[in-house]
């Protein structure tokens, strides 16, 4: 029963394996080793070619590979495909986290997820023909979401350009590898269909601004740098919230100043501006900026650059703080609540 549902484990092994072993941020080290497990699989991608191929030219063959599952093929049938199922869980995986690190918004990583399943779930259902098909749609799903990271990393700079660039360059190798190795077998339409689906998300700002990664973010009250470190008073937090020191409440007299300092790692060679945007919710509008305050990034730190605004005589209620890009790219998002502090509200040191 078991040996029915081993790609399932081989593709999942690999998401395990890197949520394990990945880096909490990206180096140049990590998107060299995903791009050779990458290209690693054109090796055993080419064999599969060559043995489908020889299938197809006996007939009596290829009708039996038609009908047999692959739970009835050998193990010298079984590893090839076993290990390239490793390796696309494993480049998967590593992009979703990657991809999850670099963003509070969870909707992207959501229906990557789902795809990764389907894909597999129809692994078991199709005919060879449509075997290679996913096998080419997940090398060019893995290729697009690489690429998104290497050269915005490799170029410094994270205008919206590269992000279009990379995905055009991604469907244009997995194109040429596929004409190349297997012209007759599988279909490229859906990874054209995959690189339209990302680049409309990427629009509409589901997508992060790849490769930052947020590290932290806080808000609260009396913001001081003491050597390399700042310091941050906050709210404490409840007793029955025992996991966590800190609020989301801010507490405020009149007129007093409440701060927001965020941390975000970036490649050693980026400088560029980021911004705070200061959002109140209302009933009727929803949320309405009240402002949006930059300063400038440079990358390098591994906790993450760390840059900070504040606002003062701000109203009561629900707020919230996008950490932005100069041309509106979110990169987080953090909310919480203004209150007057009518009872002397505990407080807690943060030190960041």
């Amino acid at each position: 029963m078991i040996k029915k549902y081993l790609p399932v484990v081989a593709f999942f092994a690999g998401f395990v394996w890197d949520a394990l072993t990945i880096g909490k941020n990206v180096n140049a080290s990590d998107l060299l080793i995903l791009s050779a497990y990458l290209f690693g699989t054109v090796p055993i991608m080419i064999w599969l070619v060559k043995r489908a191929n020889l299938l197809i030219n006996n007939a009596a063959q290829t009708t039996l590979a038609m009908h047999v599952s692959f739970k009835d093929a050998s193990w010298r049938e079984r590893l090839p495909y076993l290990l390239l199922q490793f390796l696309f869980g494993s480049l998967f995986s590593a992009l979703f986290i990657l991809y999850f690190k670099s963003s509070s918004h969870l909707a992207a990583f959501a229906w990557c997820l789902a795809l990764g399943v389907l894909l597999i779930a129809n692994e078991f259902l199709e005919t060879a023909y449509r075997r290679f098909t996913l096998i080419w749609t997940l090398f060019g799903f893995c290729l697009i979401l690489l690429l998104n990271f290497v050269l915005p990393y490799s170029l410094g700079s994270i205008h919206w350009l590269w992000f279009f660039v990379s995905i055009i360059l991604a469907v244009v190798i997995t194109q040429a590898l596929k004409l190349k190795i297997s012209p007759h077998l599988g279909s490229i339409y859906p990874t054209y269909l995959i690189a339209i689906l990302i680049a409309s998300i990427y629009v509409l700002d589901v997508i992060p601004p790849v490769p930052l990664v947020i590290k932290d973010i806080q808000v609260g009250t009396h913001l001081e740098k003491v050597s390399n470190t700042y310091k941050l008073q906050q709210d404490k937090a409840p007793a029955w919230r025992f996991w966590r020191s800190t609020s989301n409440s801010v507490h405020i007299v009149k007129g007093e100043k409440v701060y927001c300092i965020s941390s975000v790692f970036a490649p050693s060679n980026l400088e560029t501006r980021l911004y705070h945007r200061w959002q109140m919710h209302d009933k009727k509008q929803g949320w309405v900026t009240m402002s949006r305050i930059g300063f400038a990034l440079t990358g390098g730190r591994n906790k993450g650059y760390r840059g900070y605004t504040y606002k003062q005589n701000v109203a009561f209620g629900l707020w919230r703080v996008k950490v932005e890009t100069e041309n509106g790219r979110t990169i987080s998002v953090h909310e919480f609540t203004i209150n007057n502090d009518k009872n002397n509200q505990n407080k807690v040191i943060k030190v960041i």
